[in-house]
């Protein structure tokens, strides 16, 4: 702590753009009120925040995104859950409406899991305020700067997902 008095040193404060501790700090912050978010709509919803998660991981890596359909054995090892867990959160999520099984064409013993329209109608109402809120926070960026910021988003992603993928 510098002594009273006297300003941080540069490192030190979150506001300094550019270094690895305001980077951590924002981070911090931005995790936490992503957190936040979500505790939110899986309370509203009688879920849990794993629930939301795996709502996540069902749009994000879905179809709509150019991936595969979603199975529970690649969401159980995506989200690190016991299977006896797995079922227990995809049974609320259909319960719910969030999302709906299906089975392969192909392969009857294959299910796929699909975000439901209902569900994504409340989750896009919910997190509206956050897709306008992130549409005001890019406003003064440049389109260069846009595409920097989401290169830089995304190498973090690929990092962070090593990091999980390592661990045992």
């Amino acid at each position: 702590m510098p002594p009273p008095n006297q300003p941080p040193p540069p490192s030190a404060s979150p506001a300094d753009p550019g270094t690895l501790r305001s980077y951590a700090v924002l981070l911090r912050r931005m995790t936490g009120e992503f957190n936040r978010l979500i505790h939110a709509f899986a309370h509203d919803q009688g879920l849990h925040p794993t629930d939301v998660q795996a709502l996540i991981s069902i749009l994000d890596e879905g179809p709509e995104n150019g991936g595969e359909p979603m199975t529970p054995g690649r969401l159980r090892a995506r989200l690190n859950l016991t299977s006896g867990a797995m079922t227990a959160c995809l049974d609320r999520l259909e319960r719910a409406g969030h999302i709906r099984r299906t089975r392969d064409a192909q392969d009857r013993r294959v299910v796929h899991l699909h975000y439901a329209p209902e569900g994504k109608r409340v989750a896009r109402e919910f997190f509206q305020p956050l897709a306008t809120v992130t549409a005001t926070a890019m406003t003064p960026f440049s389109d260069a700067e846009r595409r920097a910021i989401g290169g830089f988003l995304s190498s973090l992603n690929e990092e962070l997902a090593g990091i999980r993928d390592q661990r045992p």
